[in-house]
């Protein structure tokens, strides 16, 4: 049993073959999986995906790299569309410094935000954070001490301190198809001392395939060869990983039903 807690279903990729890519995803032993927000606007197709297929859950939020697009949706916006029976989660909204699409004020304004919401209704925050491991863990330092807040650093490329603080203030952290990459050494350390009970996997679809599919449209059935490689640097069995992440997904994301 595996869950691959974030993809994009509705991202043209995969939409033009989404009950291929579904039919394929229960063949490999994918249970659920969640599709994720990039822009609140775009709402009401996320959530239809997730009406139609009861293996798919969603998320409500907005992406960094269109924060300035979304400066008018607060934290009350959030906390209502997210009583969607099948919203399970807030986000993903975070930092990227990376590709720095947006301002960085609007970045952190929105981050901000969807803290907001993530600490009033409990639903877990879906971060994205690239090349802003210091502003990121100041924020979540400043943000936990006005009150918890349940989240997850996602498709984790950051540094080995940024996971200690994300673990340290009680975050979870997924690791996506970047980990079967040559480069990724430190990310593999991470994915070595994560506590069994704060790791999850994704496939981050429909980018991101992992080896032996690099450079191929990513899809949620290729969770399975993350899920092989974070086993393998764990020292564990595939059962094994399959029943961790499978519960640290149903303890983060507790609306969700096995």
């Amino acid at each position: 049993m595996l869950i691959d807690s974030h993809c994009h279903l509705d991202f043209p990729e995969l939409a033009a073959d989404r009950a291929g890519v579904l039919a394929r995803a229960r063949a490999a032993g994918i249970d659920a999986m969640v599709t994720i927000s990039t822009r609140v606007k775009r709402f009401d197709e996320i959530k239809a995906i997730a009406e139609a297929h009861p293996e798919v859950w969603c998320s409500v939020g907005t992406h960094p790299h269109h924060a300035d697009e979304e400066l008018d949706i607060f934290a009350d916006d959030l906390i209502r569309l997210s009583e969607h029976p099948r919203c399970v989660a807030i986000g993903e909204a975070g930092l990227d410094y990376f590709y720095d699409n947006a301002p960085k004020q609007a970045q952190e304004t929105g981050f901000r935000r969807h803290i907001a919401a993530a600490r009033i209704t409990g639903l877990p925050l879906v971060i994205h954070s690239r090349s802003a491991d210091v502003h990121m863990g100041g924020i979540l330092r400043e943000e936990m001490g006005q009150g918890a807040f349940p989240f997850l650093l996602h498709c984790f490329t950051g540094s080995a301190d940024l996971a200690r603080t994300a673990l340290e203030l009680g975050g979870y952290i997924s690791f996506s198809g970047i980990i079967t990459f040559k480069n990724a050494e430190e990310i593999r350390e991470v994915a070595s001392f994560v506590p069994a009970d704060r790791y999850l996997v994704e496939t981050d679809a429909p980018y991101l395939a992992p080896v032996p599919h690099r450079g191929a449209t990513n899809e949620p059935s290729f969770v399975a060869h993350t899920a092989a490689k974070v086993a393998e640097i764990r020292g564990i069995g595939g059962e094994q990983l399959g029943r961790e992440t499978t519960d640290n997904f149903y303890r983060l994301f507790s609306k969700a039903k096995a």
